[in-house]
């Protein structure tokens, strides 16, 4: 257990001579961010996520069945936002990629403007559920912001801290531990990304449920906010963890 901790604490509060210095704790700002709009998405735009394609995929397929509450559409168009997003990161990871630092600032200044976008469409839109227009063009929106931060956490390769997808997290978890044989290492840093996501999902279906079902975007893009001042602040740097893996 207190290896755990010790791991943990490293991931929020890591040395200044790690070799992803502090880019760690912005990552799983980002990982709360996914839970924000995710449950946004989910339950407010259908059921469709806009940061998890693997969902996405196979609710398609539920769609193709026949099974009620599945658009074949909605899924499409965020596969389709999402790889636009994914590309629009990747030109901006490839173009600083000299700097981390850098692939992190402007990767977020992208995904937040895209985000408050998205939380001003679903502040005018006329009534919710959301359908139509602003239905898809929240999808848009929010699948390319997604794409975008998925492109930049790929570029950076912070172990552990994808920001979406958590199977391989929650895997290393059970498969590394002690009683698999393995010798447990970063089970504090994979716990704490698992609960990051976990948390954002929750405060935004709370928020949608009992507060404004265009809540969890406004917490998203303040959340959003702040890690891209973080950021920018890291712009300057020629530490060593600045350099491309």
């Amino acid at each position: 257990m207190l290896v755990v901790l010790r791991d943990a604490w490293a991931t929020v509060v890591p040395d200044g001579k790690d070799r992803h210095g502090p880019l760690p704790p912005l990552m799983l700002a980002l990982t709360v961010v996914t839970g924000l709009v995710d449950a946004f998405s989910y339950l407010g735009l259908g059921h469709v996520f806009v940061a998890n394609m693997t969902g996405n995929v196979v609710f398609s397929g539920f769609a193709i069945a026949g099974a009620a509450g599945f658009s074949l559409a909605a899924s499409l168009a965020a596969l389709a936002a999402f790889a636009v997003g994914a590309l629009l990161g990747g030109r901006v990871a490839h173009g600083v990629r000299a700097h981390r630092g850098r692939v992190l600032h402007l990767a977020l200044v992208v995904e937040t403007v895209l985000v408050l976008a998205a939380y001003v469409v679903a502040q005018a839109a006329a009534a919710t559920p959301y359908a139509g227009t602003s239905q898809y063009a929240l999808i848009a929106l929010l699948g390319l912001a997604m794409g975008v931060q998925n492109a930049a956490a790929r570029a950076l390769a912070v172990p552990d801290l994808t920001t979406t997808v958590l199977t391989l997290t929650i895997t290393g978890i059970a498969s590394d531990s002690h009683a698999a044989g393995g010798r447990g290492g970063k089970a504090g840093r994979r716990l704490l990304s698992a609960a990051a996501m976990f948390s954002g999902g929750l405060v935004g279906a709370v928020t949608i449920v009992h507060g404004g079902p265009a809540l969890p975007l406004l917490f998203a893009a303040i959340l959003l906010a702040a890690t891209t001042i973080a950021a920018f602040t890291l712009t300057r740097s020629d530490a060593a963890w600045t350099d491309p893996l």
